[in-house]
């Protein structure tokens, strides 16, 4: 008796070792909730856009969120997913998963399906590109504007991704840290922001007529469904149900809330009254700065950056008053300063899982520093070429006649409000 028991639980150490090794089905389930959370991002961004123009640009505001939900959506199986995860090149990956060639229901990446994997990585590209709208808001044409995030997609965020995340990325190889996309997200798109503003230049009247947001609660809702969809964002990037995954939620909330704090304390001290604005804008900061270091850091340091993130980026958004561009909803205020803060700050503070400055690692901040200059030269560089391409076949801005009439009905041939 005691021989086949025996006989019995060396059989099964094999498979259940194999089990160990192979599909969890917890971690596919938090992935797949993490998935539709960052999904559920990007109707919150258009709200939160979509409130802060004027009501005859509240539709095609909206539109280049779910314009960009499916033109990446689609580029993204084609060719994006290849060129950021499908090889071990040093600068890109390759084309062995065009059209997902390759991977099957049975294909694992870690502990769950690699389908999942794929889908989770295409939230993040179709977010990104989706952010650089902010700085374009009441003045870009929508067919030049849709030719451009296909086009940035493929040659700034896919090789960008595998840079610090792809299998032989060169920056992931010198040891890089950027848990959920400090870098590869916000730096990225917040920087290509600002190359498009200055290259589209201002919208009509500003800065010397009064251009105001037209609904104020979109935007506080909008906001809301961003920090909800934040957690999968940056939760699922443990790309497992586990203690990291735990970690990264509560450094998460705890960011979160600490910048909408700090905004609201730096307005008030600054120009008088805190805004319903100001502390939408600060939840974001708070979320941008801990997204590179969610799971590298402790409750108590996101605490500290997500202060930090309020007080920067209020100031980074007060950059385009001092200097004159026309970044329409701060999107390099916000995505760019708070995507190189966080970057920054990671190397500094990050004590879970590698090291910062704080416990003497200089080299850490070193090679998140080279990580942003790289990344920055390279997107400024690549979205300079690409407006260039664009305004001498397509043009970039609307008529001035379009521009005053709305693009609503210039664009899209619809009114937000039939009142």
């Amino acid at each position: 008796m005691c021989k086949a028991i025996l006989l019995l639980v060396l059989l099964l150490c094999p498979a259940l070792a194999g089990a160990a090794e192979g599909l969890d089905t917890g971690d596919t389930a938090w992935m797949l909730v993490s998935s539709a959370l960052v999904l559920a991002m990007l109707p919150g961004l258009a709200l939160f856009y979509g409130g802060m123009v004027r009501a005859k640009n509240v539709l095609s505001t909206s539109m280049h969120v779910f314009a960009a939900m499916a033109i990446v959506g689609v580029q993204w199986v084609v060719i994006g997913y290849s060129l950021a995860f499908g090889g071990e090149g040093a600068f890109i990956g390759g084309f062995r998963h065009v059209f997902l060639a390759g991977i099957t229901p049975e294909s694992l990446t870690g502990t769950i399906p690699t389908y999942v994997f794929v889908m989770f990585q295409g939230m993040f590209a179709i977010i990104t590109p989706a952010l650089i709208a902010g700085a374009v808001a009441e003045r870009m044409k929508f067919s030049t504007y849709c030719v451009f995030i296909l086009l940035w997609s493929t040659l700034v965020y896919d090789p960008v991704a595998h840079w610090i995340w792809g299998d032989g990325g060169w920056l992931l190889e010198d040891g890089a840290l950027d848990f959920a996309g400090g870098t590869v997200v916000h730096f990225s798109s917040g920087i290509s922001a600002l190359v498009l503003a200055l290259v589209l230049g201002k919208r009509r009247g500003y800065p010397h007529e009064r251009i105001v947001p037209h609904n104020l609660p979109w935007t506080l809702l909008g906001a809301g469904l961003l920090w909800f969809g934040w957690f999968g964002f940056n939760a699922g990037s443990a790309l497992s149900a586990g203690s990291s995954a735990a970690l990264a939620f509560a450094t998460t909330q705890t960011a979160a809330a600490a910048g909408a704090l700090a905004w609201m304390i730096a307005e008030w001290l600054h120009a008088g009254k805190p805004s319903a604005l100001g502390a939408a804008s600060g939840i974001i900061a708070g979320l941008v700065v801990i997204t590179p270091a969610a799971g590298f850091v402790t409750p108590a340091w996101a605490l500290v950056m997500g202060l930090s993130a309020g007080f920067v980026c209020y100031g980074g958004v007060l950059l385009k008053h001092r200097l004159g561009y026309d970044d329409s909803l701060d999107a390099f205020g916000v995505h760019g300063v708070g995507g190189a803060w966080g970057a920054i700050a990671t190397g500094v503070f990050a004590t879970v899982g590698a090291s910062g400055l704080i416990t003497g690692n200089f080299h850490q901040l070193w090679i998140q520093i080279v990580g942003l200059v790289a990344t920055g030269i390279y997107a400024v560089a690549v979205t300079l070429g690409i407006l260039f391409a664009l305004k001498a076949t397509m043009g970039l801005r609307i008529s001035e006649e379009d521009e005053m009439r709305g693009l609503d009905q210039a664009a899209h041939s619809e009114t937000g409000y039939n009142i």
